[in-house]
């Protein structure tokens, strides 16, 4: 009777067990298309066609023309809630069929981006960490007969290697070569404190209400110390020229000011945002976001 060797099937197992990282079948795309034309649908159907097996989903495709800064903000907002194993397609690529490279990033909690080296990666790789960077290698990951085109690398190489990863026909090995674990990144201002201000990014505008997310988390401002009540005075800045100062009350509720009064509160992703109470504070003061704009934050004394 032959002995089985333990640790050579616990070896196998790990390697099932890795692999399946990269299997869960499921496929998020983004990009600055717009739903107008067939564009989406053309990523999707080449997904298809690799594995009808996929279960194909948007995370937007309402990133305004060419915003690397916002595809990196919606991939950091969204990429923590998606299981192990999902695979995101990011096409913002105003450099498509240049030398950019087109790469798949694996974080260190094992979720996978497929998009161009482009700034795109900027926050996501900060956040989630960078386990490994690969090149594609088109000449084996690329949708049959598209050689010659050269402004589509979103159907013809980022969905199909991303169709072909999620369903397990490749392994994230097979994707390329290995890079150096850094990607292009854009500058910002990172969340700091200095002495009793603390500074920072405002990465994205809650659009449809006008209220303005800083990157500034919870832990930062807690530094500060700040009560319920307390008066906060913000400078918003834009290519680190003030553009307004503003003073609002730190708020649990919208409700706790008057309606178009200001206020400053913690949004759902536990980040200092401010607002106007029924009002559009963006709009008001002609505020806006991106890696351009920032702001500085202090508690005013307590009035006696």
């Amino acid at each position: 009777m032959k002995k089985i060797n333990v640790y050579g099937l616990a070896l196998v197992a790990l390697s099932l067990a890795q692999a399946v990282q990269a299997q869960n079948k499921i496929v998020v795309f983004q990009s600055d298309f717009g739903l107008k034309d067939g564009a989406v649908s053309a990523m999707k159907g080449v997904a298809n066609g690799v594995s009808t097996d996929l279960k194909l989903y948007d995370l937007t495709h309402e990133i305004p023309a060419y915003n690397i800064w916002e595809a990196a903000f919606r991939l950091e907002q969204t990429v923590p809630y998606w299981p192990e194993g999902t695979v995101f397609v990011s096409v913002v690529d105003p450099g498509v069929g240049t030398s950019r490279k087109s790469v798949v990033l694996k974080t260190r909690k094992g979720h996978f981006i497929v998009t161009p080296d482009n700034g795109t990666l900027t926050l996501v790789a900060a956040s989630e960490g960078v386990s490994e960077l690969r090149e594609i290698n088109e000449a084996v990951n690329r949708r049959k007969g598209s050689g010659k085109s050269y402004t589509f690398h979103g159907r013809d190489v980022y969905a199909y290697t991303a169709a072909r990863l999620a369903s397990g026909t490749i392994t994230f090995e097979q994707v390329g070569p290995v890079l150096p674990a850094s990607v292009v990144t854009l500058p910002f201002q990172k969340a700091v404190r200095e002495g009793q201000v603390v500074k920072g990014n405002i990465p994205i505008l809650d659009i449809q209400y006008g209220n303005v997310w800083t990157n500034i988390d919870a832990v930062l401002l807690e530094e500060l110390r700040p009560k319920y009540g307390d008066m906060m005075e913000v400078t918003f800045y834009h290519h680190q020229q003030a553009v307004t100062t503003l003073q609002a009350p730190y708020s649990e509720t919208f409700g706790a000011v008057p309606e178009g009064k200001p206020l400053a509160y913690l949004n759902s992703l536990m980040q200092l945002s401010f607002a106007l109470n029924m009002g559009n504070l963006a709009a008001a003061y002609h505020i806006g976001s991106g890696s351009d704009w920032s702001v500085a934050v202090k508690l005013l004394p307590k009035r006696n």
